[in-house]
């Protein structure tokens, strides 16, 4: 079961326990998956994000929007393309029907026998 929750950043709490209140500002590398802490003195220190490298972690929003980036900007694309020729073609339609006043009453008041 997927479940969608922030990732526990172990390099945070491993440079807490070394520098406590020395540090001032820490980011996070996802690239090299380490945590590094900019300390008062001018000093950088670095620790490891994960407790062992092969864990796999539960996925976050965040995580899932940046693997799949590229599906989701198809599928919004499709979706686009599908919903501007679905306007088209019904305004072709209405525009073809708009000279006829009877189907202009019954497109007009069939809501009223609906739901």
């Amino acid at each position: 079961m997927i479940t969608l929750q922030r990732r526990q950043l172990v390099g945070h709490d491993i440079l807490l326990a070394r520098h406590g209140n020395h540090i001032c500002s820490m980011r996070v590398d996802r690239g090299n998956g380490r945590v590094i802490a900019l300390l008062d003195d001018g000093s950088v220190d670095s620790a490891p994000n994960l407790i062992a490298p092969g864990l796999r972690l539960p996925e976050t929003l965040e995580s899932v929007l940046r693997e799949d980036w590229k599906f989701f900007g198809a599928v919004s694309g499709i979706a686009l393309i599908l919903g501007g020729l679905a306007f088209a073609t019904y305004a072709a339609w209405a525009g073809a029907m708009g000279g006829n006043p009877e189907m202009v009453e019954m497109l007009t008041a069939y809501s009223a026998y609906g739901y």
